[in-house]
């Protein structure tokens, strides 16, 4: 997939220099998330500037950041946990990719995990689930969220990996 890299990615830090615990180690202000989320993309290390969307049951906000440019940002979805529906699938993932997202945080659930596995997008959530969300066009968009024990602020920055999600007050500068 290296060959097939996305413009952004000469604006964000080499995906080879997001490794957590090194991030962790170098930087001991960053705050963690909670260990909830699966990894369900096809780039399974990412980072960039934050961008949020507060919704529940109904991915219509979502639906309309993935359309937008994303400039190398990581959408990060607060979904209210919920188990009960998918707020993420191969579509909208393929037009994330498309439109230049680095990465979807969802605290919510996937669906189309084995598409998501295949696209050049960071991806993670709590898990998956067959069944699509509503569409009432609810929710908010660039509001502090909070969940797995950290609120994520727009403009503050993520790192995402096998390892975990961390969150910066600011673009750190990697090795």
């Amino acid at each position: 997939m290296a060959s097939s890299r996305l413009p952004h990615q000469a604006r964000s830090p080499a995906v080879s220099q997001i490794v957590t615990p090194d991030i962790c180690d170098a930087h001991p202000e960053v705050r963690a998330l909670d260990p909830l989320f699966i990894n369900f993309g096809g780039r399974e290390a990412f980072c960039g500037p934050i961008r949020t969307v507060k919704c529940f049951e109904d991915n219509s906000l979502v639906k309309q950041a993935v359309a937008e440019p994303g400039e190398g940002a990581v959408l990060v979805v607060d979904g209210g946990g919920s188990q009960r529906c998918a707020m993420l699938g191969d579509m909208l993932a393929e037009q994330a990719a498309g439109n230049g997202w680095s990465g979807v945080i969802l605290y919510g659930c996937v669906r189309d995990v084995d598409v998501l596995a295949e696209i050049d997008l960071g991806v993670q959530a709590l898990g998956a689930h067959p069944r699509r969300s509503e569409k009432h066009g609810e929710g908010r968009r660039d509001v502090p969220v909070t969940f797995a024990g950290v609120t994520l602020t727009p403009g503050q920055w993520l790192y995402a990996d096998n390892n975990g999600i961390l969150v910066a007050d600011e673009r750190l500068p990697l090795d």
